[in-house]
């Protein structure tokens, strides 16, 4: 890959994405197209670059996008914030709701592991949990809605227990049960889209998506997300995100890292 199809791919992830990869990662780049051009029908990535820059089809450009993006993701990631999800956040928003019922956001989910467990952790605290995973990516979130992981993804933040708790075997993997994949709604989203209707939510949960962006998209993203969020709602971010010089929509909740909610005057702006 040369320098000049990096910069063009750059200049594409950003405008549809809002995502930049760093410049030492052109290598990572031709890594990630390769299995996309062999998928296409085409001899080398240079050969499906070439073609995408003259011929720019919609489809191969989101499949190119798709590809770049970082799509890593477990059960239970960052098991200290999740805990105080699991264990404080919807418990509390529950009991304040009619009926039990949380409205949930997971935007970015990726393969739908953190959909499934935040499932998990509503059903266990007996909340009347509804969740919305959305993705940028059609193959991360058609692999979310078959519901079928490896052992190891499984295995890979999970107990035993809450393996045969929320999992059947199928073949050589396992299948999340129906009682948690029918609390979950996948569909496709971009973050960079306003808002279009008056869908509004409890907890938005958009974890390890914001750090990956460029500053003046991830503003625009945070603002949208602040939109969606009710006055009384919780923001979950990674661990390692900040959106402190972005937005003056959220302050961060003292002692519990990765939560926010909305500032004074985002709810008085909304009023």
């Amino acid at each position: 890959m040369t320098q000049d199809d990096f910069d063009r791919l750059q200049a594409l992830l950003s405008s549809r994405a809002g995502f930049r990869l760093g410049r030492d990662r052109i290598h990572l780049a031709e890594h990630r197209l390769a299995p996309v051009a062999r998928r296409e029908g085409f001899d080398s990535v240079e050969a499906l670059l070439a073609t995408l820059w003259v011929k720019p089809v919609a489809s191969l450009g989101w499949a190119v996008i798709e590809a770049l993006l970082n799509s890593e993701t477990w059960f239970r990631r960052d098991r200290a914030v999740f805990d105080t999800v699991a264990r404080e956040v919807l418990p509390a928003i529950g009991r304040a709701r009619p009926e039990g019922r949380v409205q949930v956001w997971s935007a970015g989910c990726s393969s739908g592991q953190e959909a499934y467990s935040l499932a998990m952790a509503g059903l266990d605290a007996g909340a009347n949990i509804d969740i919305v995973a959305t993705d940028l990516s059609m193959r991360a979130l058609d692999k979310a809605r078959s519901g079928v992981f490896s052992a190891f993804e499984v295995q890979r933040g999970l107990s035993a227990r809450m393996m045969l708790q929320w999992f059947e075997p199928a073949e050589d993997a396992w299948a999340v049960r129906p009682a948690l994949r029918n609390v979950v709604r996948f569909a496709r989203h971009n973050l960079l889209d306003a808002p279009t209707d008056d869908a509004r939510f409890d907890i938005i949960v958009c974890r390890n998506v914001l750090i990956e962006m460029e500053p003046a998209r991830r503003g625009q993203v945070v603002d949208y997300l602040e939109r969606r969020l009710v006055d009384d709602g919780v923001l979950v971010l990674g661990v390692e995100e900040r959106i402190d010089g972005d937005s003056i929509a959220f302050r961060p909740v003292g002692g519990r890292s990765g939560l926010y909610v909305k500032s004074p005057s985002a709810v008085s702006r909304a009023a």
